[in-house]
């Protein structure tokens, strides 16, 4: 669920959907991709789905490193672009709100979720389909902005706060987590953390937090 509105701006009509019209990887990657790595292992023999996968950038460079991905979105135009710019990847069309598709139930060793769950506005829902599919022994490795004391005084004292909270980016940023927020909604729906990492600056005004999951039953 990323792609060309997340510059912030939009124009015209309410986009009906996240639009994306560009293959290529996101800013945000450059700093995320690195502490993603760190927290996913070893990439050989293991199965992950790329849930929210946008343009598909992002599951090519995991696929490049060795998972065999899955890249799931609720765009049409995100999966669209990702079918026409790898089109040796495996690709569906998967909203968060439904249940998966039954060929993506229980196949998983690892479910990936990056920079999504903040677009959502039934976010317990995402860790419903990565319930669904992972299997016995899988986790759920999630990244989302980060927002602790420290930075929300940051940006109010900065005069950031217009330029942060926008209110112009259709389909942007609607959920604001912090560490405990974001662990309390986790073990709410099953999932108990096991590690955390955090990416962009120095950790009490990191970009975003990466948290590690497991269903509690593991």
């Amino acid at each position: 669920m990323k792609g060309d509105s997340a510059t912030g701006e939009t124009s015209g009509p309410l986009l009906d959907e996240f639009r994306f019209d560009s293959p290529d990887a996101l800013d945000s990657h450059g700093c995320l991709i690195p502490g993603l790595f760190a927290k996913l292992g070893p990439a050989a023999g293991r199965d992950l789905l790329d849930l929210g996968c946008g343009n598909g950038a992002l599951t090519r460079t995991l696929a490049s490193a060795g998972f065999r991905t899955v890249g799931a979105d609720a765009s049409v135009s995100g999966i669209a672009m990702a079918r026409r710019a790898h089109p040796d990847l495996d690709w569906e069309a998967q909203d968060i709100n439904e249940a998966l598709a039954p060929r993506l139930r229980g196949n998983f060793d690892v479910v990936l979720a990056v920079e999504v769950i903040e677009h959502l506005f039934l976010p317990r829902r995402l860790f419903g389909r990565a319930a669904e599919a992972l299997r016995p022994g899988g986790r759920l490795v999630l990244s989302t902005p980060y927002h602790g004391y420290l930075k929300n005084l940051a940006i109010a004292a900065l005069n950031q706060s217009d330029k942060h909270w926008t209110v112009g980016w259709d389909h942007g940023h609607i959920k604001f987590f912090s560490r405990n927020t974001l662990t309390a909604m986790a073990l709410d729906q099953g999932f108990r953390p096991v590690d955390w990492g955090f990416v962009g600056r120095s950790r009490p005004l990191s970009k975003s937090m990466i948290m590690v999951a497991v269903p509690v039953s593991s």
